[in-house]
């Protein structure tokens, strides 16, 4: 963990200049960059009130995977401290997972430069990959479960108890579709869980906005995003196609992913077939079904 007199000043400074651009001269430009950030924390905090995610003295795990999503994501919670009501904590952290050739320095030269106090640990998870999975697997699975497993520990090591993952609306429509299609279950992902041992919360703070904006904000800011496919799987096919899907709905019906999304939101559990979400056996030929 880095850390001296001076963090919280600095990460406060950092926090004051958090904005999707660093050297953009076109005033044009630059305003219309600025508007995009603005609308996105927007976003983030409307998701943060809707479903209660932050509460006053919360000591939150942001996770640092390297990639796009996780570094937008502790710019904009930083950004919406600074004008937040309640007090909490924002703690960086992540897992070198032990995968070859992971240039982890990029990330870490980021968290200096913001200036919050850190955490770089180190897990076998690329080893216990490969001894679990079977050969000729993907090690997609093992390893998402692996590395959250690592992160509820440490959070309780350090006396954390919320988890903030990066999570957007197009990751939550892919995990929708991947589980109509290949589980028969209409299933997404929750904004906020609960763990199983009901000891921490987990939280996604960006499930209101669309990868296609974090990506513009992340390529005016420069993030040094570490590279995919370290562990020679690259990306998981089935998850991929899903998200090609949505990609392709963008430009042929532009507003369809987010209706699917708005759906998410607004079940009628009497117009489905779920006996455990409504009870059929109270309808008489009386009332009406609302």
């Amino acid at each position: 963990m880095q850390n001296d007199q001076n963090l919280t000043e600095r990460a406060d400074a950092y926090a004051r200049n958090v904005s999707p651009y660093f050297n953009i001269e076109d005033k044009q430009e630059k305003y219309k960059v600025d508007k995009l950030f603005k609308r996105l924390r927007r976003k983030v905090g409307h998701a943060i009130g809707d479903y209660g995610m932050i509460e006053e003295n919360d000591k939150i795990l942001v996770c640092m995977s390297g990639g796009k999503d996780s570094y937008f994501l502790l710019d904009v919670l930083l950004s919406l401290k600074r004008s937040a009501p309640i007090n909490f904590t924002i703690i960086p952290v992540h897992i070198d997972s032990g995968f070859p050739n992971a240039p982890e320095y990029m990330l870490e030269e980021h968290l200096k430069k913001v200036g919050l106090p850190y955490y770089m640990i180190k897990r076998p998870v690329y080893e216990l990959c490969k001894k679990k999975v079977e050969e000729g697997k993907p090690y997609c699975s093992m390893c998402s479960r692996l590395r959250r497993g690592f992160l509820y520990s440490f959070a309780r090591e350090i006396g954390a108890n919320k988890l903030a993952l990066g999570h957007h609306k197009d990751d939550c429509l892919a995990t929708f579709f991947l589980n109509l299609f290949y589980s028969g279950t209409m299933k997404a992902m929750p904004p906020i869980l609960r763990n199983d041992k009901d000891d921490l919360t987990v939280i996604r703070p960006l499930i209101y906005c669309r990868e296609r904006d974090i990506n513009s904000v992340s390529k005016i800011k420069e993030y040094p995003i570490l590279p995919k496919g370290l562990c020679g799987w690259g990306e998981d096919q089935q998850r991929a196609n899903m998200s090609k899907m949505i990609r392709s709905w963008d430009k042929q019906f532009p507003k369809r992913a987010d209706i699917v999304f708005k759906a998410i939101k607004n079940v009628v559990p009497s117009h489905l077939l779920d006996k455990e979400l409504f009870d059929f056996s109270k309808i008489s030929n009386g009332p009406k079904v609302k």
